[in-house]
């Protein structure tokens, strides 16, 4: 009797664990608004990552404690965070500073689309109607050094997020460099796309089919 209980990729939190440990000690890190946030959560023991969100404050903590939440003290997605000892605030102005001088090393994002090539669109549908979001991706994406995207595979209608090319309003040009989902993570190359890590139960033939672009192996050494 086939076992229907095997599990098939990874949930928000492990995808978030993943971005987590390939964040190196010392970095100064945006989170997007979302998935992204979940990132904060799972930096390993020893392993110091100083968090900056573009509303001002560089040395963003955890979540607080149910009850003791200051209403001032929130980041760029209105949700209530704490500050680390040393932390700073500073005007929205100088935050974009540091983002457009290229003073932050790592920013993860959420997408809409993902393109074999590394465009992003994570803004707008561009159908219409569609509500448009378009916060400081598009500084993040032009100043940040390294581009990390987390996301599900595909739509709630099973449409693929990553694709050959984006149909969506692009919010940068081959800014990504690795991309997280919850069947694998991708490493966006000048070759294409290549599967770094398979999620648990996923192989890479059912990988291919819920991509919209061609996928490539590592040769093994």
């Amino acid at each position: 009797m086939k076992n229907t209980n095997v599990k098939k990729g990874w949930n928000r939190d492990e995808i978030a664990q993943k971005v987590a440990l390939d964040i190196p000690d010392g970095a100064y890190v945006n989170l997007g608004i979302g998935m992204p946030e979940l990132v904060a959560d799972f930096i390993p023991k020893g392993r110091e990552v100083i968090y900056h969100t573009e509303n001002g404050l560089l040395g963003m903590g955890p979540v607080p404690e149910q009850g003791q939440e200051d209403p001032e003290l929130i980041n760029a997605g209105k949700k209530n965070v704490t500050s680390i000892k040393g932390a700073c605030y500073f005007h929205h102005a100088d935050s974009f500073t540091m983002i457009r001088g290229k003073h932050i090393d790592i920013c993860v994002l959420g997408v809409l689309q993902v393109a074999e090539n590394g465009d992003l669109a994570n803004w707008s549908t561009g159908q219409k109607g569609a509500v448009p979001s378009v916060g400081g991706a598009m500084d993040l994406v032009a100043g940040v050094k390294t581009i990390l995207v987390i996301t599900k595979h595909t739509t709630k209608d099973g449409q693929p997020k990553i694709v050959k090319n984006c149909t969506y309003p692009l919010t940068g040009k081959s800014v990504v460099k690795r991309i997280y989902s919850d069947l694998a993570i991708l490493d966006v190359t000048e070759k294409g796309l290549f599967v770094r890590e398979l999620a648990p139960g996923i192989d890479f033939d059912y990988l291919q089919k819920q991509t919209g672009a061609k996928l490539h192996e590592y040769e093994l050494e």
